[in-house]
């Protein structure tokens, strides 16, 4: 058996992108780290920010960019003491992108680690659920071709339920946010049965309320919280 020891380099966490997303984070994050104590798990640094501008708005031009915030918000982080950052959140990354490269500590991109984990479940493509804002960004078309792989886009229509769905749970109601990613994803499976990427951080919560099988969706969440865990653990030769 595999064991992992913790190599002291510290995560900072910028959520609030939604709440529920973030929380959903921090929860996964505990739950898979190979820790066996409190002491074992790895410190985490977080600034909860909701109110950042909305990112798809934003992406639209139809309000304010929250890309200063953001950017001050993560030198926050490092000035904590962060070593590894991450950001919950999808749409956040179009703006992160522009200044990647100027943070002090290297951020785990939640876009690039989704496309590699839906790689590794699927090579043959997913489908790709995400806010209208992420959708029009070209974020995860750009990583996709990266890597040489293939997404499959909803229809327009079919985004509008990705959407409403990310917005009742951004609202609390995830019985109704289940009940359409249900409904929605069911409809996908009928046109190209391949897994389906949740590339919102709502919509692992959604898709986890929907009663579909687990191992057809390649979460965001997920795939950011192992990269994490990889970059805060190493293996015990």
């Amino acid at each position: 058996m595999t064991k992992y020891k913790k190599n002291g380099k510290k995560l900072g966490v910028l959520g609030g992108m939604g709440p529920a997303a973030a929380a959903e984070f921090l929860r996964q994050l505990a739950a898979r780290c190979p820790a066996a104590s409190d002491q074992e798990h790895p410190v985490v640094y977080m600034i909860g920010d909701c109110e950042l501008p909305d990112r798809s708005t934003a992406i639209f031009g139809e309000g304010e960019s929250p890309a200063a915030l953001l950017e001050a918000h993560l030198n926050k982080l490092c000035e904590l003491g962060a070593d590894v950052l991450a950001v919950p959140c999808n749409t956040a990354h179009y703006f992160i992108d522009d200044f990647r490269e100027r943070l002090p500590q290297p951020l785990v991109h939640i876009i690039e680690e989704t496309v590699l984990a839906a790689q590794r479940l699927n090579p043959g493509g997913a489908w790709m659920l995400s806010t209208h804002g992420t959708r029009a960004s070209g974020l995860y078309q750009k990583y996709a071709d990266k890597y040489g792989y293939t997404l499959f886009l909803p229809s327009d229509e079919q985004a509008e339920k990705a959407q409403q769905a990310i917005l009742y749970v951004k609202s609390g109601d995830l019985a109704s946010a289940g009940a359409l990613t249900r409904e929605l994803v069911e409809e996908l499976w009928r046109e190209r049965d391949i897994p389906v990427m949740t590339a919102c951080t709502e919509l692992p919560l959604g898709y986890a309320a929907s009663g579909l099988p687990l191992a057809k969706e390649v979460s965001s969440i997920g795939a950011l919280v192992d990269a994490c865990i990889k970059a805060l653990y190493d293996e015990v030769k």
